[in-house]
């Protein structure tokens, strides 16, 4: 089961969220039967759009993240909505290159720094809220702790991981995000940064202890008050209505020639490859020419 924790300080000072990944990264990696590295990617990509996501409150919000890095994985997106449920999609799953010489995968490699991190949040209300900042490392982490400080001029520190199995199957995913409020005290900043460096690798706590043991970890000596716990999943929201519809809103003369062929149409969700086919009679009559 995945979750999300939200906790804050004793003091109300910093914000801490932590979520267990694992479930809805595996549903992603079969989706898109991606290599290794391109499912790290895309998984540490999802856990950051969920967290985000969660924070939106109002029902009918989402979110979005476009990460366009200009390395072998291409585009990766991840649509979260306002309770952290996500899916996602990247535009090369097949793509791969050699480890680290530690034996990690590179992930900054596959997704590449030369591009943007864009975060786009809709409320269903006049025109979404789009921030973007430059990639730092495509790491993923780095770059939205970069987006954090730059977007909303929020101090960030973020942590995302992906333990894949040899069978390419995922062991463990997940991470946190730890926020600085206004009035934060030295004492509490210190004590922090020594959580976060003595916390190391996500996956090794999230695997050997759960989210839960994540949060003591990250939060610990800071006396936490547990504000929210909720269970996310890898969710895609498309249905065979939506896809009529978007067939229908082609142009006239695209309709036509579908007709005029007497095919079936075929579609595919790139976020779950659900496949909708409509026949030759579902594409309504001409439009009468005006």
């Amino acid at each position: 089961m995945d979750e999300i924790i939200k906790a804050v300080s004793g003091d109300g000072m910093i914000s801490v969220t932590v979520i267990s990944s694992r479930e809805l990264t595996e549903r992603a990696r079969r989706v898109h039967d991606s290599t290794p590295v391109v499912t790290a990617a895309l998984g540490r990509t999802l856990a950051a759009a969920s967290i985000i996501g969660s924070t939106l409150k109002k029902p009918g919000s989402s979110l979005t993240v476009r990460i366009d890095g200009g390395g072998p994985a291409g585009i990766i997106l991840a649509v979260s909505d306002f309770e952290g449920n996500v899916r996602g999609f990247v535009q090369n799953p097949k793509a791969d290159i050699p480890k680290k010489a530690a034996g990690k995968l590179d992930v900054g490699g596959i997704v590449g720094n030369n591009g943007m991190l864009s975060v786009i949040k809709d409320f269903g209300e006049k025109e979404p809220y789009t921030g973007a900042t430059k990639l730092v490392s495509g790491e993923i982490a780095e770059d939205f702790a970069a987006y954090f400080s730059a977007s909303e001029q929020i101090p960030t520190a973020c942590a995302f991981g992906v333990l894949v199995d040899r069978d390419w199957s995922v062991l463990a995913a997940g991470g946190y995000i730890v926020q600085l409020l206004p009035g934060a005290s030295d004492e509490a900043i210190d004590s922090m940064e020594r959580n976060i460096a003595s916390t190391g690798a996500v996956t090794g706590v999230l695997k050997d202890g759960g989210v839960m043991a994540l949060l003591e970890s990250v939060a610990s000596g800071l006396s936490p008050r547990l504000l929210e716990r909720s269970v996310i999943e890898y969710r895609c929201t498309c249905s065979r209505k939506r896809f009529l519809a978007a067939v229908l809103s082609l142009e006239e003369s695209e309709l036509e020639d579908m007709r005029r062929k007497g095919e079936q149409v075929e579609t595919c969700c790139q976020f779950c490859e659900a496949v909708y086919t409509f026949d030759v009679s579902e594409l309504g009559a001409a439009r009468p020419c005006l």
